[in-house]
């Protein structure tokens, strides 16, 4: 049995964590990409407390008003056709704004009053390189928008947060507070702020302005290169787990799995487990992998290497170190969780746990802890 076990618990006491960090600021909880994987009515109960939501799509945005969430949803691309913005005035939507067809259709169907659309995420572009106008065109299109009688939040992204001491960093710190400055002084004081990302949350205290946009750090995982969860008090809020199916000797010399990658030294007790990239766990991973498996008859827990090529729907697990005698036919085994955390898979597999939570497939049965 393949399952990924989601626990709500641990996304409240992350969010907590990142109001601990940013108590000034308003916190704005990316829940994208299926909330990272996490699945979108799973974490919305978990944060009640975040000011608003950020999502990558229309679709993201409409499904999370359709499951009752009330306050503010930001649209972090902004709309992507004429059709789409009128839809983000119909169903409350807040939209970033970060090029001239946007910020055209905006200025040609202006919301109510009392629209949430009158909020404007305005774009700029400090050095990331993706979304934004430059210094120029963001002080025009505030002016504009401004006039319009929208509501401003100046909004930027990070290249390099994770590395707090990256040349970067200071670069577009320095470019975002003169350009905010310069917009509150020429167009409105009221005009907000919104710089910092997970990393940014941590990384740059003095730098969270009015709103603070945390995504990853939400789910467990450290958003920095220099401070672990266990530095940052975080808890991992998916744990991904699968079932032994199979006990055997390897005898010396044999060859485990696809290109015969992985060669005993030695006859060696493997297991198969039932679990592969075709549920999200990934291929590539090094001959540093290794999962937990827990012996159901007494809940010990036992360390164990992965070895062989991970194939679609299986993958192969040294348990030469667990007793002869503990039961593991059927016991769970544990891919990422408390240990191994998915931090440390990610190393595994040269990526990082972002893109492990998403490319997580619906083949698991999901239940919450």
């Amino acid at each position: 049995m393949r399952t990924i076990t989601i626990k709500p618990k641990a996304i409240t006491h992350n969010l907590n964590q990142v109001k601990k960090l940013a108590p000034q600021s308003k916190v704005l909880a990316m829940v994208k990409s299926n909330a990272y994987g996490h699945g979108v009515a799973a974490v919305l109960p978990a944060l009640t407390q975040a000011d608003g939501i950020g999502v990558a799509t229309f679709t993201e945005a409409l499904e999370a008003r359709q499951l009752g969430w009330n306050k503010t949803i930001g649209l972090v691309e902004g709309a992507f056709t004429a059709d789409e913005w009128q839809q983000a005035i119909e169903h409350d939507i807040s939209c970033v704004i970060h090029h001239v067809p946007q910020l055209t259709w905006a200025l040609d169907n202006i919301p109510p009053v009392e629209s949430a659309t009158r909020v404007v995420w305005l774009k700029y572009n400090t050095g990331m390189n993706r979304l934004g106008f430059n210094a120029e065109g963001v002080m025009a299109a505030a002016k504009r928008l401004h006039e319009a009688g929208y509501q401003l939040i100046l909004t930027t992204h990070f290249a390099n947060a994770d590395n707090r001491d990256h040349p970067l960093n200071a670069l577009q710190i320095q470019r975002f507070t003169d350009v905010l400055n310069a917009l509150r002084e020429s167009i409105s004081a009221d005009i907000k702020g919104s710089l910092c990302n997970s990393a940014g949350t941590v990384n740059f205290s003095e730098h969270h302005h009015d709103w603070v946009r945390p995504g990853i750090i939400l789910y467990g995982s450290s958003p920095v290169i220099d401070k672990s969860v266990q530095e940052l008090d975080l808890q991992p809020a998916m744990s991904f787990s699968a079932q032994i199916i199979a006990l055997q000797t390897v005898n010396a010399n044999d060859a485990i799995g696809y290109g015969s990658r992985w060669v005993a030294q030695q006859d060696t007790r493997t297991a198969l487990v039932s679990v592969g990239y075709g549920d999200g766990y990934p291929r590539v991973v090094s001959d540093d992998a290794y999962v937990s498996v827990i012996d159901s008859t007494n809940n010990q827990s036992y360390r164990c290497a992965v070895i062989g090529r991970v194939a679609m729907d299986m993958i192969v697990i040294d348990v030469s170190t667990v007793p002869e005698d503990a039961h593991l036919l059927d016991s769970q085994v544990l891919l990422w969780g408390d240990a191994p955390h998915i931090d440390e898979v990610a190393v595994h597999a040269d990526t990082i746990s972002y893109e492990l939570l998403c490319r997580v497939t619906m083949r698991p049965r999901r239940i919450q802890a």
